[in-house]
């Protein structure tokens, strides 16, 4: 699908690397761990990161229950951002260089999760950090999903912009003995640090965290 859901999802802006397939939506929200979400209140206009992850056709969050952002997110429209760098584009004319990237930019109003949801969506959350990490801690107690506020919000309304390749030189800078080129940027997974206190054996998804 490449028809934008509605006119404030069009991109105008280098349109052709704008798709609204959601299945590359989905898989930009599943490789972030983190938002941004731009929301106004009376102090000004903000934008905030949160942790993020999606379930279905949503992308979910959460926070204290006295969470200003989360008040505020049920009172109006806002716009969450997710951006993934996978390169610098060196190009031979300094206004030609770019970078290779995957974004996505969701409109809409989120919903609070009710209380029987809850604990399905903070398990998913776990789920999405760590693979297999639910099963082997202490699940949260009442006092904890009680303080605590899940919201959603629908991805049918969204954009995605996507930048993959060399650079665009203009014809006549391609005399130009300069470097051109990408230089690759990945998220890298480091060789898990124990807690100095933890005597429990590595689960798998902990000796596999550096090569997966």
């Amino acid at each position: 699908m490449n028809t934008a859901p509605s006119t404030r999802t069009q991109v105008k802006r280098i349109a052709r690397n704008a798709s609204y397939d959601p299945a590359l939506l989905h898989a930009i929200v599943d490789a972030a761990y983190v938002c941004h979400i731009a929301f106004a209140d009376a102090h000004g206009t903000h934008c905030i990161p949160t942790a993020c992850w999606r379930s279905g056709d949503y992308l979910y969050i959460h926070g204290s229950n006295g969470s200003r952002m989360l008040q505020r997110l049920t009172e109006q429209d806002c716009c969450v951002t997710i951006t993934h760098v996978d390169g610098l584009v060196l190009a031979r004319s300094a206004f030609n260089h770019s970078m290779n990237y995957r974004s996505a930019m969701v409109y809409g109003r989120f919903e609070v999760v009710g209380e029987s949801a809850k604990r399905d969506a903070l398990a998913d959350f776990m789920e999405h950090l760590a693979p297999g990490r639910q099963a082997g801690i202490r699940p949260g107690n009442d006092k904890e999903f009680a303080a605590t506020t899940v919201m959603r919000i629908a991805l049918a309304e969204a954009a995605c912009k996507v930048r993959t390749g060399p650079p665009n030189d203009d014809e006549e800078d391609m005399h130009i003995a300069a470097w051109a080129g990408v230089l690759p940027l990945a998220q890298a997974r480091g060789t898990p640090v124990p807690d100095a206190h933890c005597a429990a054996a590595a689960p798998a998804y902990v000796k596999d965290w550096a090569t997966s």
